[in-house]
This record gives C-alpha cells, sequence and structure tokens, in this order.
C-alpha cells in the first residue's frame, strides 16, 4: 500500500508570465541569497519577502519562471522557506533549476481556482491537489520518487553528496 505523500500550506497567489526579474530583481543579483531574497517578488508584491513563511506555497497561471536561467530566482524563494510552487506551466530552465535546488514545482491546469490566502494540500505521489479552505480537489502533475528524493535532501548536488556516500558505504 502506498502512503499519501503531501506537502499543506498557504497560498500566495500571482498571475500569468512571472519572471525571473520579478522573482529576483536583477539589481539585487550581487547580493548574499540572504539579503537577495529581501527583495523577492517585490515588484509586484512588496511585503512578500517579510509576509511569506515558511511552508507557503505560490500558485501562479502560466509561464512561471520565464528568462534567464541564473539560480538566483529559486534559490531566494527556497531561502524565505516556499514549500512548494504550483503554476499552469513553467519554464523550462526554472522549473529544473527549483528541482536543482530543492523546490517542488507542481504543474496543474486548475491553479487559477486556487485564491490568495487559501489553505491547500498537494498530494504530489497522487496528483492532486486539496483545497482545504473550499473543499475542493484539483489535478496536478505527479512527481516521480526519483525527483522527490533529490527535493528531499535540499537539491541536487546534495543528492549527488549523499549517493557519493552511500556507494562508498557498499
Amino acid at each position: 500500500m502506498v502512503t499519501t505523500k503531501k506537502i499543506e500550506g498557504r497560498v500566495w497567489k500571482f498571475g500569468d508570465n512571472i519572471n525571473t526579474d520579478i522573482i529576483s530583481p536583477p539589481q539585487y543579483m550581487e547580493l548574499s541569497i540572504e539579503e537577495a531574497s529581501k527583495h523577492a517578488m517585490s515588484t509586484i508584491s512588496p511585503d512578500f519577502a517579510k509576509s511569506v513563511q515558511r511552508g507557503d506555497i505560490m500558485v501562479a497561471g502560466n509561464n512561471f519562471g520565464s528568462g534567464s536561467s541564473r539560480e538566483t530566482s529559486p534559490l531566494t524563494l527556497k531561502h524565505l522557506g516556499v514549500g512548494a510552487i504550483i503554476a499552469k506551466s513553467f519554464a523550462r530552465i526554472f522549473y529544473r533549476n527549483a528541482i536543482n535546488v530543492g523546490i517542488l514545482v507542481v504543474e496543474s491546469s486548475e491553479a487559477d481556482r486556487i485564491q490568495d490566502g487559501d489553505q491547500i494540500e498537494i498530494d504530489y505521489h497522487n496528483g492532486f491537489i486539496k483545497n482545504v479552505t473550499k473543499e475542493e480537489m484539483y489535478e496536478c502533475s505527479k512527481i516521480p520518487q526519483h525527483i522527490m528524493d533529490i527535493i528531499n535532501v535540499g537539491g541536487f548536488v546534495s543528492y549527488l553528496k549523499q549517493s557519493k556516500r552511500d556507494y562508498k558505504r557498499r
């Protein structure tokens, strides 16, 4: 029997085409991730970095994370404690960078039904989202176990280090 695997959190809702310059404004690129994260999403949500709580979930429309390929954007969100990102679609480079730094990214064609402040649960194993606030269910992408293994250890570099340690123990 497979146990339910899920992530729960409060929603921060955004629209379409949230690019990497919105997520992590370029004028703060030279700062440390800790300092740069204080400006995350500031062009469209000035209080986001001060108000987001560990485990909160970002929800957006189409093309989340378009723009540059730098990892600064997902790193700032990880530093702030964002538990997951749900979008109708992701820019492929951002999608991969988010996984590489250890953030769960889930696609759902029904993301527009989720509202700011809703409490949701993502069942990434079975591919659905439960909106606790509205008592509704939505379909989402299922996340394979090998991707969750990367996310659960904090990203791809940590995953490789752990794999190397496991290999040496054999």
